[in-house]
């Protein structure tokens, strides 16, 4: 069974598919100037995008990591358009925690495993 690495650079590959998963890399905003809702919602854009062409999509993910830059702050706000995107039927298992990030005006980034169709 073969690895496939979609869109590899230096560091790291946009996704990985293998033996049925799909693994995406940590997601980040393209549009750094928003607020928790906005790049919540931008992420989730590109998530959705990045499963897509991997034949998934957010109903088959089996988990995610969430990184808040500061959960104290932004945790409901971020569960409020996660709740709007994710159907209750298809949570995946979870985990937030709060974090650092790499760059100062990313709040929020997000890796999921997900099946492919």
């Amino acid at each position: 069974m073969s690895i496939k690495r979609n869109n590899p650079k230096p560091r790291l590959a946009d996704s990985v598919e293998y033996s049925g998963l799909v693994y995406l890399s940590g997601q980040v905003p393209n549009d750094l100037t928003g607020d928790i809702t906005q790049q919540t919602k931008d992420v989730f854009a590109k998530i959705d995008s990045l499963l897509a062409a991997s034949n998934s999509d957010k109903t088959r993910i089996l988990s995610a990591q969430v990184w808040i830059k500061d959960i104290k702050r932004d945790f409901a706000d971020f569960n409020a358009v996660w709740e709007s995107w994710m159907p209750i039927e298809n949570s995946p298992a979870r985990a937030a925690v709060e974090a650092n990030m790499a760059r100062e005006q990313v709040l929020v980034e997000i890796m999921v495993i997900a099946a492919q169709a």
